[in-house]
């Protein structure tokens, strides 16, 4: 096996529970309409000027870039999770997006989400670690990747 072959191996890996379905149907749709919200200003969002123009307000400059940035780590990040696609790489992505937005939005303002604390991002960040140590488990695309690497 070659060291791409290898690399892929563990990117791919994952355990044959049902267990990751339910937890990557719920993140990779919550992350798709928050991305549609950045990118298309679908679901009462802003689009990527007002979302842009937000994060400029809150010192993430560039705001447009880091807004399509965002945007396009939720929107299709949150496909390649629900059909589990490089299920890994998506989900680290996904935490560290969510370690931002708690650390430069959030944190200050204390727990509970009715307070724009940092509840809700905790736990989609707990979800995606899962997903990374965990991989997609059953029914993913990444399991079929998986058995043509292998061979």
């Amino acid at each position: 096996m070659t060291t791409t072959q290898t690399l892929l191996s563990l990117v791919l890996a994952s355990t044959t529970s049902l267990a990751p379905l339910p937890l990557r149907l719920a993140l990779g749709a919550v992350f798709i309409a928050h991305g549609a919200q950045k990118l298309f200003g679908a679901f009462g969002g802003y689009g990527l000027e007002g979302t842009g123009g937000w994060m400029d307000s809150i010192g993430l400059s560039p705001g447009y870039l880091l807004a399509l940035l965002a945007g396009l780590v939720e929107f299709f990040g949150g496909i390649a999770v629900i059909i589990g696609l490089l299920t890994r790489p998506a989900a680290l992505a996904a935490a560290t997006l969510m370690v931002v937005a708690i650390t430069s939005v959030h944190l200050q303002n204390g727990f509970f989400m009715s307070n724009n604390g940092y509840e809700f991002s905790l736990t989609l960040l707990t979800g995606f670690v899962s997903l990374l140590i965990s991989g997609p488990g059953r029914f993913a695309v990444d399991n079929l990747i998986a058995a043509r690497v292998g061979r």
